[in-house]
């Protein structure tokens, strides 16, 4: 006999199925901007705080270099961003919004309304829901190490 719960009950599973089901409201969003969700997520970032480098933006996205890097250059290949060496330090990448990654912001000022409009909880749940969403990640993040120990004597 097994102690592990049944699928529907897995809050892993929960959270996995509900994240892949808003990404995919998001798809047909930004569709015509020619952007998958997780280079929308790199522009919210930009749009926030522009000309930071490539460390602070994955530490902002949760996104690792693995992930991000590929992003990065999809968008700049857009013409979105560009890459541009610190001038502290060359060895450090800054990530800077083009004319036209700005200009997007504007274009694409709709997606999360129309998003809202899809979603039926009010304002109230929605807030309460980030909250404990991102308490939960800060949670996570800090029992990663205790993770790994653990892991290890399995």
């Amino acid at each position: 006999m097994t102690n592990t719960l049944p699928l529907d009950q897995q809050l892993c599973f929960a959270l996995y199925s509900v994240s892949n089901a808003v990404v995919r409201l998001y798809r047909p969003l930004l569709q015509p901007f020619d952007l998958t969700y997780p280079q929308y997520v790199v522009l919210l970032a930009l749009w926030q705080q522009d000309n930071i480098s490539l460390g602070a933006l994955g530490r902002v996205t949760f996104f690792d270099s693995g992930t991000l890097t590929p992003l990065v250059k999809k968008l700049e290949q857009k013409k979105l961003l560009q890459r541009v060496a610190s001038e502290n330090d060359e060895r450090v990448k800054q990530v800077v919004l083009t004319g036209e990654g700005r200009a997007l912001q504007q274009k694409v000022s709709g997606v999360m309304q129309a998003l809202r409009c899809q979603v039926a909880m009010d304002d109230q749940q929605l807030v309460q829901l980030r909250q404990l969403a991102q308490q939960l990640q800060q949670q996570v993040s800090a029992a990663a190490s205790c993770t790994l120990a653990i892991v290890d004597k399995l």
